[in-house]
Order: structure tokens, then C-alpha cells, then sequence
């Protein structure tokens, strides 16, 4: 019997790239869902006979419940997850369907790993904060932290070119990202941290080089600490051109914050983002880097694993970062009762074998 696959926002940038991926390794049928029929049969027109559309609108249970019923295996990309509460986990969890999402948003991922215990004794495996960033990033940071014998930092950074290809949504995201100070383990402790503050200069391969980066609040600043016994994480990023940062900078810092939360003015900055990335994207490509540091000891002596990746796409980067966990949770490769963030549920040997098929080559450098 064919696996059903059901991709909630499959309509969308990063949606339908998780629906192409699994389109090109495994046999799953897929239903993309969304709350535009036109534009969403004439998304699954354009992947595929093996690809239908279906009218769902997440506030309507009805529609979401029945939806779920049909799928072995959900993916949830109907963002931004600064709106979205665990009502569709705990639709799948009711189902017996395993569940995966793209979620980038810490209160939306605090919101559904309270739902463990739930989804454990249902036996359904939930694996949140995939794609990219959070979601290979996490895995590249396992694979540093398994390469030696005691781990004290973990330090990472992006960098993505203009808009990533992956529409207005990624926008909403950054500017919902600067409304409040954030937590960050630091030294053992949480320390309270300001968006886009302590600009720091890290070096990416080509074509991005030098780049200054920024603390930005990520799921995994406290998914990462919760995971491994490290006194200190550190997520930075950035976006290019340069000139986005320094408009982003002055919004975190000189902008009143009760404006930031007003959903109009972040409509309003992401809507002109979107409009001027569309134009700056043809000349600085839709790409991603990513760099891993991770320090410690090996051997009794110092020592730092650096890993780093670039994407020329950084949608499909994303895409493939979750089908390769729908790949695997379909195979029965991987099965892990609970909800787990990605670096606490995919091993290593996993992960490497599906970037390989996917031909994502992450470099790795160990030095003292």
C-alpha cells in the first residue's frame, strides 16, 4: 500500500519543496494543502500526477481533522509559527500519524514538545524544527559534538542570500524574530540577549567570505543546550546584500518595540522586504551558508570541529532538510516515539546518508 504524505502549506515556497523532494526519493503519494485552490492545483499541476491538492484551512477542525485522518505521515509548513499553536500535533497524535514540521519559531517549538509524554504513548513520532536552519544545521552541530569527547561551545552562523526563494513568510519571520529580548545559555547560564546586537565578523566559504553576523533567536539556542552538556550556544545571522542587515539593525535598535508587535507594521516591513529582495535577488542569488563551530577537548587537548555548507537555494536547501526525515519516518528507519528536535532524533550515520543521496556535501575541518 502506498505511504500518504500530507504537506499542510504545501502550496508555498518552502511546501512545495518538501513535496519535490519526496517526489524524487520515495514512492509516497502527496497531498499539498492550502487555503488558495487555484494557486494550489496549479502547484500540484506543475509536481506531478503523483500530487493532489486539498483545500484546508488550519481553523477549521473539521477540514484539518479529516485531512489528517488519510496520512501516514504529516508535514506541517504553515507558517509563520509565531501565529500557530500544537493543534494539529495533537491532531496526529489523535490519528496515530507521525508528524514533522519546518517550525523556525521558539514559542511555537516550546508549545509542542510539551506534548511528549502525549505523543510517546500514542506511539507517534514527531520531529520539529526541520529544513535547514533550524533543521540540517542541528545535524551538522551532532556531528561536531560526536567528533570529541567533551563539548563547552557551540557557535552558529547563517547566511542567507536576499529573499532565500522562500517568499514573504521568511520575512515575517526575521522582523517577528526582533520583538523582545531572548534567552541565550552563555557561560551555564541564561542570559538575556537583544536581536540583531554584538555584530561578529565570521568567515564562510565562497561566494560569501567575510560576513557580520548577529544573535538572533532561534529554537535551537535552547534545543541545542537541553541536547548536549555545553556551558555556551551562540546562533548568529545574517543576510545579503549588507545593506539588509544595517536596515534590519535599525529596526531592532531604534524602532519602539511595541510597534514590532503591532501585525500591521510587520506586514508592512515584510511586504517591502519581500519587494525590494525580488529585485536584489537577481543579482545576489536565493543561496545559504551555514557554519558549524563546535569546541572542546579530544584527547585530553583543545580542540574545534567546524563544519560548513552552502545551497545556491536556499528553499531547497529546506526541502531537502525535511524530506529527508519523511524519507526516513516512511522507510522505518527512524522511529522515536515522542516529540524530538532533529539533532535528538536523527543519528549521525543517518543524516550523512541522506545529504549523500541528496548530493548536499558538508565539509568538515577538525583542528586544535
Amino acid at each position: 500500500m502506498t505511504n500518504q504524505v500530507l504537506i499542510l502549506g504545501g502550496s508555498g515556497r518552502i511546501g512545495s519543496k518538501v513535496a519535490a523532494d519526496l517526489l524524487a526519493h520515495t514512492q509516497a503519494s502527496v497531498t499539498i494543502s492550502g487555503r488558495n485552490s487555484t494557486k494550489g492545483e496549479q502547484k500540484s499541476d506543475h509536481l506531478g500526477a503523483r500530487v493532489r491538492f486539498a483545500t484546508v484551512d488550519l481553523a477549521d477542525r473539521g477540514d484539518l481533522q479529516d485531512a489528517i485522518s488519510q496520512a501516514d505521515v504529516v508535514v506541517h509548513c504553515a507558517g509563520p509559527f509565531h501565529y500557530r499553536d500544537a493543534e494539529v500535533l495533537k491532531m496526529c497524535i489523535q490519528q496515530g500519524a507521525n508528524y514533522v514540521d519546518v517550525s523556525d519559531h521558539p514559542s511555537f517549538t516550546r508549545k509542542v514538545l510539551e506534548h511528549r509524554a502525549e505523543a510517546e504513548a500514542a506511539g507517534v513520532t514527531a520531529i520539529i524544527n526541520t529544513g535547514i536552519f533550524p533543521g540540517i544545521s542541528n545535524s551538522m552541530v551532532r556531528q561536531g559534538v560526536e567528533q570529541l569527547d567533551e563539548v563547552e561551545k557551540i557557535h552558529l552562523s547563517y547566511v542567507v542570500s536576499g529573499s532565500g526563494g522562500a517568499g514573504v513568510t521568511v520575512m515575517r519571520t526575521t522582523f517577528l524574530g526582533l520583538q523582545r529580548p531572548f534567552k541565550a545559555w552563555i557561560d551555564g547560564e541564561w542570559r538575556s540577549v537583544k536581536p540583531y546586537s554584538d555584530r561578529e565578523v565570521v568567515e564562510f566559504p565562497s561566494p560569501y567570505g567575510k560576513v557580520g553576523v548577529y544573535w538572533f533567536d532561534m529554537p535551537e539556542a535552547f534545543t541545542l543546550p537541553d541536547t548536549f552538556p555545553v556551558k555556551t550556544v551562540i546562533t548568529k545571522f545574517a543576510t545579503v546584500p549588507t545593506f539588509y542587515n544595517y536596515l534590519t539593525w535599525s529596526v531592532a535598535r531604534w524602532w519602539h518595540p511595541s510597534w514590532l508587535r503591532n501585525s500591521a507594521v510587520i506586514e508592512f516591513l515584510s511586504h517591502v522586504s519581500h519587494f525590494m529582495t525580488d529585485v536584489s535577488d537577481r543579482f545576489s542569488g536565493i543561496g545559504v551558508a551555514i557554519r558549524s563551530e563546535v569546541t572542546g577537548t579530544k584527547d585530553g587537548q583543545p580542540m574545534r570541529c567546524c563544519s560548513t555548507l552552502t545551497h545556491s537555494d536556499t528553499a531547497i536547501a529546506a526541502g531537502s532538510g525535511t524530506g529527508t526525515v519523511v524519507e526516513l519516518l516512511l522507510s522505518g528507519q527512524l522511529k522515536k516515539p515522542g516529540v524530538w528536535a532533529i539533532e535528538q532524533a536523527l543519528p549521525t550515520d543517518l543524516f550523512e546518508q541522506v545529504m549523500q543521496n541528496r548530493g548536499i556535501k558538508i565539509q568538515h575541518q577538525l583542528m586544535p
